[in-house]
C-alpha cells in the first residue's frame, strides 16, 4: 500500500477534525479549545509525550522510536478577525472570526500525520509535532521558541506547510533560499496647521504633504533598489480631515514594507526616513515616522529544501512537485528558520478564493496529501536502518 493510499481510511476523520476547528475559530493566543482538542487527539493516538501551553496556547506532541535523530513538523492553529461569508454547515459560530487562511486544514493534516506515524512507527528516532498559536501577526513562533521549544526538543530540522490558492490542488512546492518576504509596518504622522479651505495660505497643509509622501515613497524602490533585488512599499491607509471646506491639522498614513535581504531592508528604511525629512522641510510640517520590524524573511535551508522537494517528488511525481517562486507575503515560520535549519513549502488549494478572504475555504481533498507529505518527511529523514 502506498503512503497516499494509507490515508484514504483516515480522510473522513481529518475532515471532521477540520470542520470542527473551522466551526470554532480562535484568535492568536486564545486557541484554548483548539489546543485542548489537539492535545486530546495526540494522547489518543498514543504519542509518547504531549505538552500543552508552550508559548501560551501551543501544543507539542512527541513520538520516540529508539535512538536516532529528531525532526520537527509544524502547523499553525489561529484564526483571523474576519467575518465569514460562507454558508456551509461548518461555518464559524463566532461572529467576526473565521479560519480565512487555512490553519484549520494545516492542523488537521499534521494531526493525520501524527495518527499514522503513531500507529506504524516506521522510523528510527523522534518526531516532534509542533502546533503553534498566533501566527497571524502575533509571533507565536517566537513565543514558543522563547518558552524553550528547541531546548526541550532539539530537532535537527523543522518543516512547515501552508496551503496556497491558485496552485494546483494537492501539488507541493518547495525550494531553497528566500521564499517569503520580511514584513515591516509603516506608520507616519504628519502635523501641520489647519485653516479654512478658502484660505490655504494660512495653513501648513498635511494633506498635500501626505500626498507628496505617498508619491515619493513609491520612487524609493524604482530608483534606489537594484533591479536584481525585490522590495515593496505600499501605503494602504491615509486619514485626514472631516469635512469638505477645512484643511485639517494633521494626517496619518499606514503601510507596509516588504523585502528579502536585510541589506535591502536597511536601505529602504534609511531612504524612507530621508525622504520624509525632506518632505517635512518642503511643506513646513512635522513628520513622525514609526517603522516597526515585523517577521523576517522566510529563507529555506538549501539541504533541507532539496530534501523536502525530493520527498514531494517521490510522493507525488515530478509534475506535482514544482519549484516555488518567492512571494512577498510573510510568515513567522521564518523565526524558527533563524534558529534551526528547515524548509517551508506550499500545498496547492486549487482554484479557491484567496487567503484572508471572507469566502475562503480550505480544500478538504488535499488533507490526505498534506498528511502523507508530513509522514514522508519524517519516515525518510528518520529511516529505520535495514536491521531495524
Amino acid at each position: 500500500m502506498s503512503l497516499l493510499d494509507a490515508f484514504k481510511p483516515l480522510h473522513a476523520g481529518m475532515i471532521d477534525w477540520r470542520h470542527d476547528i473551522h466551526r470554532h475559530p480562535e484568535l492568536g493566543y486564545q486557541e484554548t479549545r483548539t489546543a485542548a482538542k489537539v492535545a486530546g487527539l495526540l494522547r489518543g493516538f498514543g504519542c509518547d509525550a504531549v505538552v500543552e501551553q508552550i508559548g501560551g496556547t501551543g501544543v507539542v506532541g512527541v513520538l520516540h522510536q529508539g535512538d536516532g535523530p529528531m525532526i520537527g513538523l509544524r502547523a499553525d492553529m489561529d484564526a483571523l478577525p474576519i467575518p465569514e461569508r460562507n454558508d456551509f454547515d461548518h461555518q464559524s459560530v463566532h461572529p467576526g472570526v473565521m479560519h480565512a487562511c487555512g490553519h484549520d486544514g494545516h492542523t488537521a493534516m499534521l494531526l493525520g500525520a501524527a495518527r499514522h506515524l503513531a500507529a506504524t512507527r516506521r522510523f528510527q528516532g523522534s518526531v516532534v509535532f509542533i502546533f503553534q498559536p498566533a501566527e497571524e501577526g502575533l509571533a507565536g513562533a517566537r513565543a514558543m521558541i522563547e518558552d524553550g521549544l528547541f531546548e526541550r526538543w532539539p530537532v535537527e530540522a523543522v518543516y512547515g506547510l501552508h496551503n496556497l490558492p491558485g496552485l494546483p490542488a494537492g501539488s507541493i512546492s518547495v525550494s531553497p533560499g528566500p521564499q517569503l518576504a520580511a514584513a515591516d509596518k509603516l506608520f507616519i504622522e504628519i502635523m501641520g496647521r489647519g485653516a479654512h479651505a478658502a484660505a490655504p495660505e494660512l495653513a501648513r497643509d498635511p494633506v498635500l504633504a501626505g500626498a507628496a509622501a505617498v508619491q515619493a515613497l513609491q520612487q524609493i524602490v524604482s530608483r534606489n533598489v537594484s533591479p536584481a533585488e525585490t522590495a515593496v512599499i505600499s501605503v494602504t491607509c491615509f486619514n485626514a480631515g472631516e469635512t469638505f471646506n477645512v484643511l485639517p491639522d494633521g494626517a496619518t498614513l499606514k503601510g507596509t514594507v516588504r523585502y528579502f535581504s536585510s541589506e535591502t531592508g536597511d536601505l529602504v528604511r534609511n531612504r524612507i526616513a530621508q525622504v520624509l525629512e525632506g518632505i517635512a522641510l518642503a511643506h513646513d510640517v512635522s513628520i513622525t515616522l514609526d517603522l516597526q520590524r515585523g517577521y523576517p524573511a522566510t529563507v529555506n535551508s538549501a539541504p533541507q529544501a532539496d530534501f523536502a522537494r525530493g520527498v514531494a517528488r517521490t510522493l507525488l511525481g515530478e509534475d506535482l512537485a514544482p519549484p516555488q517562486e518567492p512571494r512577498m507575503i510573510a510568515e513567522d515560520f521564518s523565526l524558527m528558520l533563524q534558529v534551526k535549519p528547515g524548509a517551508f513549502g506550499f500545498i496547492g488549494n486549487g482554484q479557491s478564493p484567496s487567503l484572508h478572504n471572507p469566502r475562503y475555504e480550505f480544500n478538504d481533498a488535499i488533507l490526505p496529501i498534506g498528511a502523507a507529505y508530513f509522514c514522508a518527511l519524517a519516515e525518510t529523514a528518520l529511516r529505520r536502518p535495514p536491521h531495524g
